[in-house]
């Protein structure tokens, strides 16, 4: 169990990561790799990650490995906040860490073999191959589904946002379960191990994540900015593309209605808000959200009673292309 205490000042703190964080969910990813874990969920990406990551030098996914293993801790350098710039910013801010913290943080991987030894003296040669590890490895295991991510990231900011507007930052904590439980000042996260961490006016960054799975994570040192990254809701086929051929999917919606449903999907709704907002029954708005989501135009997560349909990043460029009449592309 890890307990988070809040004061006043970190719940007006909360925020949520504005987008997927790429050397989380790398880091996430490779921690995946080596077992058997949520096969119905990862099973298919599992077995073509392994593919993709045979392509590369044996030493990289092996280096990756021993700093993200399947079960234990691994170290915060490679998760740093920076990382929400992009990759390139990422790996720039996790290779610039002090060679103390270096040697610090890598105690956490009793395993970490002899050859790798050098990193933590901070040796640059090391520092540099460390870095073509991580864009290679990325390149591999993340990259050829990061519209599917950012699909998932998009759905769950804004069901978190819906929770916001109605309840506020406490309206937000409370809606993060079931893994999560809002008890005023305290929240109580389901963790491998008995944790308290108190956020002393720090606040805390919330950040969704495809890869990671079943319990939320945090970072080890509890002196760095608090952060805590949570799976989002996610089905057996997330990693898959859309299915359909892009000229069946750009015909489905050339229709009025289909259309319309795109540009009132813009700052996500529900299917009945929808369909009010289209001026149709509950039955058409969810069968052309479902058009829509097969073209992989529309993320839907399940919230509650309900399901709350949203832009993916496809769909955004679609819409930016084709602006309503009287309303400027970008």
């Amino acid at each position: 169990m890890l307990r988070l205490f809040f004061t006043p000042q970190d719940i007006a703190r909360v925020r949520m990561a504005p987008r997927p964080h790429p050397l989380w969910e790398l880091v996430l990813a490779t921690t995946l790799l080596g077992g058997s874990q949520g096969e119905a969920v990862f099973g298919p990406w599992r077995r073509q990650a392994r593919r993709d990551l045979g392509a590369l030098p044996m030493w990289q996914p092996r280096l990756l490995r021993a700093l993200a293993p399947p079960r234990g801790d691994f170290p915060d350098f490679l998760t740093p906040e920076l990382g929400l710039g992009g990759l390139e910013q990422g790996i720039d801010a996790a290779l610039s860490v002090p060679r103390s913290r270096l040697r610090s943080e890598l105690r956490c991987l009793p395993g970490l073999p002899g050859w790798a030894h050098p990193l933590a003296g901070g040796d640059r040669e090391v520092l540099d191959a460390l870095g073509r590890t991580l864009r290679d490895c990325y390149a591999a295991l993340v990259s050829p589904y990061e519209e599917r991510v950012a699909a998932h990231v998009d759905a769950d900011r804004s069901s978190r946002a819906r929770d916001f507007l109605a309840g506020g930052s406490e309206g937000l904590l409370a809606g993060l379960g079931p893994a999560m439980r809002w008890q005023p000042p305290v929240l109580d996260v389901d963790y491998p191990v008995r944790r308290d961490l108190h956020l002393n006016g720090r606040g805390l960054l919330l950040v969704p994540s495809v890869f990671c799975w079943r319990t939320p994570v945090t970072l080890i040192d509890p002196d760095l900015p608090p952060v805590l990254v949570y799976p989002v809701t996610r089905g057996a086929d997330w990693w898959a593309p859309p299915r359909g051929g892009q000229a069946a999917s750009l015909e489905a919606l050339l229709g009025r209605r289909r259309a319309a449903c795109l540009r009132h999907l813009d700052e996500g709704c529900t299917t009945g808000e929808l369909a009010r907002r289209i001026g149709s029954g509950a039955a058409a708005a969810s069968q052309h959200a479902a058009v829509l989501r097969e073209a992989g135009l529309l993320a839907t997560v399940r919230r509650r009673n309900s399901v709350l349909h949203t832009l993916t990043p496809l769909g955004r460029a679609l819409l930016a292309q084709n602006p309503a009449p009287g309303r400027p592309a970008g």
